[in-house]
This record gives C-alpha cells, sequence and structure tokens, in this order.
C-alpha cells in the first residue's frame, strides 16, 4: 500500500505555525510527516526559516502516531555527523521510534553560512558516504574513535541512544550515487519518478546480500486553492525555483541567487510543472508517475504557508481518499 505525508515546508512557515500544521496533518489522515532542514527560504517570498530540529522536538510530543522524517539534512558541512548522529537518536526517543533520518549530500544555499566552501559533486558525496558511517558507528552507543578522509571523531559516544534502532534514508540521483549509498541507507529517496533508479537500487541491494524491497520515498509540489489562477500565482511568486532542477538548486548560494536564476520563469510554466487549483483528480495524475514508478512513501507539499490550514480543512482529507484508491 503506498503511503501518503504531508511536508512541514520551514521555507514557507515559522516554528509555531508548524507544529500545529503538523498536528491537524496527523488528525486529518496523513500517514507520514517530512520536514525540510534549511538556513535559508529558496525564495524571499517564502520568508522563513527555522531551525527544523526544534520543530521536529515539538512536533514529536504534540503528535502520536504519525512518522516522521527530515527530508533532508547534509550531515557534512553545516553540521558534523558526530552532531547529526546525536540529535537524531534524541528525536528517535522522543518519536517513540517513528523517526527517520534522511539524509543527502546538501545544498550551497543552506550550508555556506558557515564558511567552509562549497565542495564538488564528487567530494560532497564521498563526504555523505563517510558521514553515513560514522553516524551508523554511533547509533551502537559505543566510544568511536575515527579519522576518515574528511572526517575525524575524538572519543564519541552517545549516552542516549534509542530502544527502536535509527532508519537511515539517503537521497540519491544517479548510478553512482546508487552504488555508493544503496549499501549503507536503509531507504531510498529521489526527487524523480524514475523507475530505473528505483529498480537500480533495489537490484544492487539484493547483490550486497541486503533487503532489496525497502521504503522509495518521493516529494511532489501542490498548490491547491479554490481560486486556480490563485494557486498560479502563488507557486509562481514562491515555488519557481522548482523549475531549476536539481543541479542548478544545490549550487546557488542566496535567494538573490534564485531570484535571477529564475526571472524568466513564466507563470504558465510553473502550472505545467505543479498541480494548481482546485481539481483534485488532477493532483492524483500529477502523483500517479510516483506509485508506478515503484515510491511507497510520497509526501504533497503544498505551496504557500497561509494556505496550510485551509488545504489540510477542506482539502486534504478528500484528496487522501482519492489517492488511495487510485493507488490501490
Amino acid at each position: 500500500m503506498t503511503r501518503f505525508g504531508y511536508t512541514l515546508m520551514t521555507e514557507q512557515s515559522g516554528p509555531k505555525d508548524l507544529v500545529s500544521y503538523a498536528v491537524s496533518a496527523e488528525q486529518v489522515g496523513f500517514d507520514f510527516e517530512v520536514s525540510s532542514d534549511h538556513y535559508f527560504p529558496w525564495l524571499s517570498s517564502q520568508g522563513h526559516a527555522p531551525y527544523a530540529w526544534s520543530v521536529l522536538g515539538a512536533v514529536a510530543h504534540a503528535t502520536e502516531r504519525v512518522e516522521l522524517m527530515t527530508y533532508v539534512t547534509c550531515p557534512t558541512v553545516r553540521y558534523h555527523p558526530a552532531i547529526v548522529a546525536q540529535k537524531a537518536a534524541t528525536l528517535q526517543i522522543l518519536a517513540d521510534g517513528r523517526f527517520t533520518l534522511g539524509l543527502g549530500s546538501g545544498e550551497n544555499l543552506n550550508e555556506h553560512v558557515v564558511g567552509k566552501g562549497w565542495p564538488t559533486v564528487a567530494r560532497r558525496q564521498g563526504m555523505l558516504k563517510e558521514a553515513i558511517q560514522i553516524i551508523r558507528e554511533l547509533q551502537t552507543g559505543e566510544m568511536v574513535d575515527w579519522k576518515g578522509e574528511y572526517f575525524e571523531v575524538d572519543s564519541a559516544r552517545l549516552w542516549d541512544v534509542p530502544d527502536v534502532p535509527l532508519p537511515i534514508a539517503a537521497a540519491v540521483s544517479g548510478d553512482r550515487s546508487v552504488e555508493m549509498f544503496a549499501p549503507l541507507a536503509d531507504h531510498l529517496i529521489a526527487v524523480q519518478p524514475d523507475k530505473d533508479l528505483v529498480d537500480s537500487w533495489h537490484e544492487t541491494r539484493r547483490g550486497t546480500g541486503l533487503p532489496g524491497d525497502v521504503r522509495v520515498i518521493g516529494q511532489i509540489p501542490i498548490s491547491w486553492d479554490p481560486d486556480r489562477d490563485a494557486a498560479i500565482e502563488r507557486a509562481h511568486d514562491q515555488f519557481r525555483w522548482f523549475a531549476g532542477g536539481w543541479a542548478v538548486n544545490a549550487d546557488l548560494p542566496t535567494t538573490a541567487g534564485f531570484d535571477g536564476a529564475t526571472q524568466f520563469v513564466r507563470k504558465e510554466d510553473v502550472a505545467e510543472s505543479i498541480p494548481c487549483g482546485p481539481d483534485l483528480d488532477a493532483i492524483v495524475e500529477s502523483v500517479r508517475a510516483y506509485w508506478e514508478a515503484g515510491f511507497t512513501d510520497i509526501a504533497l507539499v503544498q505551496v504557500g504557508g497561509d494556505t496550510q490550514d485551509a488545504f489540510l480543512k477542506e482539502a486534504a482529507a478528500p484528496l487522501l481518499d482519492k489517492l488511495r484508491s487510485a493507488s490501490h
């Protein structure tokens, strides 16, 4: 059965609002909730970037059933992997085993703030591989010393280790990253409904003796609104960065950069890539490509911080019914 999630998008809402939306999303029936982990919004018009881990700690206490996940945390530049290991273990305890640590190689937008520069793609992936290994070691609760190519850990130990082991999901985009991370991570994160990528992940895991059929987690933006024109206007204002693709999105350092890079993206371009308006069936058809590609978990991003209450109150429940019916 395909599971459907709600995105706590830190770039478009403040911390108290995010906790409120998390509670409402659980009540309306979402299976899981993912949180972005940003220092900057993509565009200034989004207007927010609270600390995701504080928000998730509050969400863990405010909710009871829904699973939680970072989508995604970069454990290499802004954060040291030993620190990510500690806060992920703590959150897993607070969430009573409902948390999955989603990891990726990051974006310059968020990582540049600590002044360490922005590594090449190959170097970022090497750093992520080593970070996952360190996080795994520390989750044992044993003393860890590590001296690798990118990181050092000196006599570190987690004193509060969750009873439920911490699952790790890794974001991948191609053959090289599948080969590198499929043996290390428990679950797959991908940003496009690419069946070949999903199949390659499963085959790579089975080739190393690991279980092949694990969770495949994706995400898709939608702009629901009773007024389609308003939905398109909002999506263009706040989500036109999405048109750049991840090869571009990973490298731009500031909101001004994203504003400049997307200045020629038209409203009709956004409306073609993001379902906009009140038509729930159109949203279902946009999501369909993900479960047909083998995704087990699909998180929705409702565009616009000021639209969340209306979406959760008016559209979410009937949309979930339609999605579950169509995906069976």
